[in-house]
């Protein structure tokens, strides 16, 4: 059976959730509808002419893109322009666009942590440039029955709860007395419609993010024996974990500059980048940030950086850098197109996992605007 676009979009926002973009960004659905069966799912870096002549080549009924097509609210559409064009046959061939743009940046094992692992980055006490979201923090409190105490508490630490900094499984649990009467129409677990009962139970507390808050609820009813489960959950004043763009941390082992900067050409399929400083500097620390990266140059000084590896840096904020004793690697804009292979590999996984004949294929189209002679 083909997965419904709502499905699929669903799969692709527990990867890159909605609430980890910078505000004002254009994410989500752009254009057509999600309320249809999708047999192909085209993921692309930018929705350009020839990237949509290749989703209906192929069949894709959705095309999944890092870079939005519409900006701005139209104030008409008018099919003489080239943009006009290429909405034009979109909705002629029933093609919906779909964007995951800072949200992808941001979020674990995304774009910024791809990109962080191909220039050595060490995986382990890797920091943002500039955080965008905190994860609001929850307490759950639910009483269980004593004998299913322990199969709830697991499902609450599978579904995401009881993480406190760098501990996981955190709890805290009383026995105690609860009460209750079964009035007419239940089916109690416990007891008899229309007698007090009195059952031995446990007091689970346990913290929750916010970004996991449905989940864990939803896994701790699953769980529960009860009909009618006794439980709050409410907001609490601490902070939890940061998200952000960019990604900052020691190299897994100190090169050069020019051999870092030979290694970012490889790893990204680039002829050729600019660099900035002294290749034969030694390098230990290194930034990431996909995209542009001109007004990350103070972030990557402050997370201790001796390189930035980003794109389109100006001709006066590289020499703000320079100047500064950062060294840069800019290979461009378009080498975010890794996360085309990146997000059809997890989206495939995703969906096979249940048992849906909807594809994931990554877009061929290079769509590099740049030349290099």
């Amino acid at each position: 059976m083909f997965a419904n676009g709502q499905t699929v979009i669903q799969l692709i926002e527990q990867l890159a959730p909605k609430h980890y973009a910078v505000e004002n960004d254009k994410i989500g659905l752009q254009l057509g509808t999600l309320n249809k069966p999708i047999t192909k799912a085209l993921i692309a870096l930018d929705v350009t002419d020839a990237v949509v002549d290749e989703a209906i080549a192929g069949g894709a009924e959705l095309i999944i893109a890092h870079h939005a097509i519409i900006y701005r609210p139209l104030a008409k559409l008018d099919t003489t322009t080239p943009a006009g064009k290429l909405y034009e046959k979109l909705i002629k061939n029933d093609i919906a666009v779909y964007i995951a743009h800072t949200n992808l940046d941001v979020t674990d094992g995304g774009i910024n942590d791809w990109m962080a692992d191909m220039v050595g980055i060490a995986a382990d006490n890797r920091q943002s440039l500039e955080d965008v979201h905190t994860d609001k923090l929850y307490k759950l409190v639910v009483f269980v029955p004593k004998d299913h105490h322990e199969r709830v508490l697991q499902a609450l630490f599978q579904a995401g709860a009881g993480a406190i900094g760098h501990y996981s499984h955190c709890s805290f649990n009383i026995e105690g007395t609860g009460t209750f009467l079964p009035g007419e129409g239940t089916k109690p677990f416990i007891g008899e419609q229309g007698k007090l009962e009195r059952a031995d139970e446990v007091r689970i507390e346990t913290i929750v993010p916010h970004s996991v808050h449905r989940k864990v609820v939803q896994a701790m009813l699953k769980a529960h024996p009860y009909e009618e489960v006794a439980y709050d959950l409410y907001a609490v004043d601490l902070k939890g974990r940061s998200y952000g763009l960019g990604r900052a941390g020691k190299l897994t082992e100190p090169v050069t500059l020019g051999e870092l900067a030979e290694r970012v050409k490889d790893a990204f399929d680039v002829p050729a980048l600019r660099v900035v400083g002294d290749l034969s500097a030694p390098i230990k620390k290194a930034a990431v940030l996909g995209g542009s990266g001109s007004r990350y140059i103070r972030h990557a000084m402050f997370a201790g950086a001796d390189v930035l590896i980003t794109g389109d840096i100006d001709y006066h904020t590289a020499h703000d850098a320079l100047a500064a004793g950062l060294a840069i690697i800019d290979p461009g804009h378009n080498v975010e197109k890794i996360m085309k292979s990146r997000v059809a590999e997890w989206l495939n996984r995703e969906l096979q996992e249940r048992k849906s004949e909807t594809k994931a294929v990554s877009s061929t189209i290079n769509t590099e605007v740049f030349q290099f002679l």
